[in-house]
């Protein structure tokens, strides 16, 4: 079986439902909190294609820097790599968690989407 990691902020509601459910199945895992061992850019761009997602579907709204940064006005002018910058420079802009297995990725929100990758 492929090797599941779970990019994560533990103390993130979500990250911790989704870490529960990995461990009580028995899956084997790696947890990387990327806020001490950061995604790169090349590697946040291969999460991303993985997932299917654009650059700015990764983006976390809420967030005080989303707001200090105005992104809300500017993320349609800013191209998927200008985004992917502003993610890897800022950990805080980034969904989470995301969890990667072999050739596919999950953004995990909500934590029942981890399933697909339990099958």
């Amino acid at each position: 079986m492929e090797k599941i990691t779970v990019y994560q902020k533990p103390t993130c509601t979500t990250c911790r439902q989704v870490y529960a459910a990995l461990k009580e199945s028995g899956v084997n895992f790696d947890a990387v909190n990327y806020y001490t061992d950061p995604i790169s850019k090349s590697k946040l761009k291969e999460l991303l294609k993985k997932m299917g997602m654009k650059a700015a579907e990764l983006l976390r709204g809420k967030e005080d820097v989303y707001k200090k940064l105005k992104l809300a006005e500017k993320q349609d002018k800013l191209s998927d790599d200008e985004i992917v910058d502003l993610m890897v420079k800022y950990p805080d802009l980034i969904q989470r968690p995301i969890v990667e297995k072999g050739a596919k990725a999950v953004l995990a929100r909500p934590a029942e989407r981890i399933k697909e990758f339990l099958s």
